[in-house]
């Protein structure tokens, strides 16, 4: 074995030359992620914004003006982040639904590690995943509120850090009672930093209001907060001497916790801020020069594989995404692709299609509105203003939109002629093109990705079994077009194709055939009613419950309410939320079920405290329990006023 001492100096000389040139093709990254953000930093031309930290880090980074999140919420958009891949494909496209993922993904921070970067995040996961604890595991050299690039034993060694900034989360902007946001965000801005509610800009879609204007100050107050943080974080890397060692990411996890914004697939849901700085020392790493804007189309699907390229990673054969940066750059996407399914209690499912000019919004349960009663934002007051302006004659079409019960089937926008997507084009007849055009890219999005979303929840559960979404997705098992089809005959089909639908050997089949009956609005024809009456003994509690949920709504309630409680005490959690939303939303009409849910709710808060945050994610049925608790806790309330 040699020493230093016996290997000559030019030698060795020659070997420390090699030893930093390796060093030097491998950049240190870092994260910086703010919590539902959309675009609305001065450098984006927004008037409203105080940001002078994020500003001066645009004049010398990439702005991206056409940057989307893969979900307008957190969970199934950081599933995305951390494996390359759409949620729909993996199925992680439920918040918080616990299905597992091949083992094979870890998440990309692991492949860093392996190339020698030491990992740190602080603080948040919510991965979205079964196994979100093994992805920590493999992901992180540090995973804590203390998590630093300053922690690594090897100052030499090349990091990739992420900081989490919660400061403009939903929780802040509009959930804490008002004291509470003084005390722990307004109090570090000073009296010239606070926002004028008399000053501000509201959005079209907002109805002009004192409560609106005072959450849209208090949510820009949280964002100058949260500037304060970035520049902290960047002065930091300053103090550390690595800023040209460094390339920097900021972006917002979707757009802003508001509403009308978190939730829904519009670009006030999406769109969202992008800044990279890259240094020239790794100027070669970009097509753009920093300090410029580029329109070119970027998805949370590409950031995995952009951050491997750029530090010389193999990227896994698995990722969807497109690298944008790196010496070996994809051609420029044309297009980028939303999903939004079941959030919190909230059942859903829609899916969107977006090129540089035009967004296309399919909604697959168009029987429900936008502005859906849900617990956790409910806690704000903004969204009861919401609700106590609910009348089509008191808001303009613009609120209405947003505030009906009920959404169109399809949705088209220009956003560049409409940014804030307030004119629907779908029944243009000028723009039959484009919505025809559209239509058939998500189509074949949708087949191409194995969108496991169309698949009741219940169902995939007892699908997936051992394996996992992304692996039955894959194995020739689903009959994606079957399953499609039924679902897009959901508020477009007669009475005959959707009983036909009812008859089918699919469970997922029948059980859009009976969302399908639910959703019409046409009058329910006697053969539509005794094919209901079956389903309410189908062999598929999805069925059975949607069944039930199509009968209350013509007035069937007394068949229906039995088989919605006998729901309730289902072993699988997945399927007592399905039941608790239907009984909730039915509303005092159920009120029979009263007993049922009190029940139900004691059963939910043995197996997670309802003190806990709701932000705090935890395995196996804790978070379904607080989804079953949020929708019990609401319907009792609604029973006693």
């Amino acid at each position: 074995m040699y020493s230093f001492q016996s290997i000559p100096t030019l030698t060795l000389f020659v070997l420390l030359s090699l030893s930093s040139l390796d060093g030097a093709k491998r950049p240190n990254i870092l994260w910086i992620t703010a919590e539902d953000m959309s675009p609305v930093l001065g450098c984006y031309g927004n008037s409203d914004s105080h940001t002078p930290h994020l500003d001066e880090l645009s004049k010398q980074s990439i702005l991206f003006t056409h940057a989307f999140a893969s979900a307008p919420v957190c969970s199934p958009s950081r599933s995305s982040l951390i494996h390359g891949a759409y949620p729909p494909s993996l199925g992680t496209q439920q918040m918080r639904s616990g299905f597992p993922l091949p083992r094979f993904m870890k998440g990309f921070p692991a492949l860093l590690r392996k190339k020698g970067y030491f990992t740190t995040n602080n603080a948040k996961t919510d991965y979205n995943s079964g196994n979100f604890e093994e992805i920590i595991k493999k992901s992180w050299n540090e995973n804590s509120a203390n998590a630093h690039w300053r922690n690594r034993k090897d100052l030499n060694s090349p990091f990739f850090s992420i900081f989490n900034l919660m400061t403009s989360h939903q929780s802040r902007t509009m959930v804490w009672p008002h004291k509470r946001f003084q005390k722990e965000i307004q109090s570090e801005l000073s009296n010239g930093e606070i926002h004028d509610p008399n000053s501000i800009t509201l959005p079209r879609y907002y109805p002009d209001t004192p409560i609106v204007r005072k959450t849209v100050a208090r949510f820009h107050d949280c964002v100058t907060v949260m500037d304060k943080e970035v520049g902290r974080i960047l002065g930091q890397l300053e103090e550390d001497g690595l800023t040209e060692e460094t390339i920097v990411f900021f972006y917002s996890d979707h757009g802003s916790g508001m509403p009308r914004h978190k939730r829904a697939l519009l670009d006030s849901g999406m769109h969202v801020p992008l800044l990279i700085r890259i240094p020239e020392k790794w100027k070669r790493f970009s097509p753009i020069e920093s300090g410029k804007t580029t329109d070119r189309l970027v998805a949370f699907v590409d950031f995995a594989p952009t951050v491997l390229r750029l530090t010389d990673t193999p990227i896994p054969s698995y990722m969807q995404g497109k690298p944008f940066l790196g010496d070996k750059v994809s051609e420029p996407r044309t297009l980028v692709f939303g999903h939004r399914d079941r959030v919190d209690e909230a059942r859903d499912l829609a899916r969107s299609v977006r090129n540089k000019r035009f967004l296309y919004i399919r909604n697959f349960m168009p029987h429900l509105g936008y502005n859906q009663p849900t617990a956790w934002p409910d806690q704000g007051e903004i969204r009861h203003e919401f609700y106590r302006l609910s009348n089509p004659e008191v808001m303009t079409p613009a609120q209405w939109h947003y505030a009906s019960p009920t959404r169109p089937r399809e949705e088209l926008y220009d956003c560049q002629m409409d940014p804030q997507n307030l004119i629907n084009l779908a029944q243009s007849r000028a723009h039959e093109h484009i919505l025809e055009k559209m239509r058939r890219r998500l189509h074949g999005h949708l087949i191409d990705s194995r969108d496991l979303g169309f698949l009741p929840e219940f169902e995939a559960w007892m699908k997936f079994g051992n394996s996992s979404g992304w692996e039955v997705g894959r194995s020739g098992k689903i009959d994606f077009g079957a399953i499609l089809q039924a679902a897009y005959a959901v508020g477009i089909s007669d009475e005959a194709k959707l009983l036909g639908l009812l008859q089918s050997n699919n469970e997922s089949v029948r059980y859009w055939g009976a969302i399908g009956l639910a959703a019409s609005k046409k009058k329910t024809g006697k053969k539509a009613i005794l094919a209901l009456f079956k389903t309410l003994h189908d062999s598929s509690p999805s069925v059975r419950i949607e069944g039930a949920n199509a009968l209350a709504r013509i007035g069937k309630i007394e068949a229906a309410l039995p088989i919605l409680i006998e729901e309730l005490e289902h072993e699988n959690l997945i399927v007592v939320t399905h039941a608790a939303r239907t009984i909730e939303l039915l509303g005092k009409e159920a009120k029979k079920a009263l007993p049922a849910m009190q029940a139900c709710l004691a059963r939910a808060n043995e197996i997670r405290p309802p003190d806990l945050s709701p932000v705090v994610v935890l395995p196996g049925d804790q978070d379904m329990a607080m989804f079953v608790a949020f929708s019990c806790q609401a319907f009792i309330e609604k029973c006693m006023r």
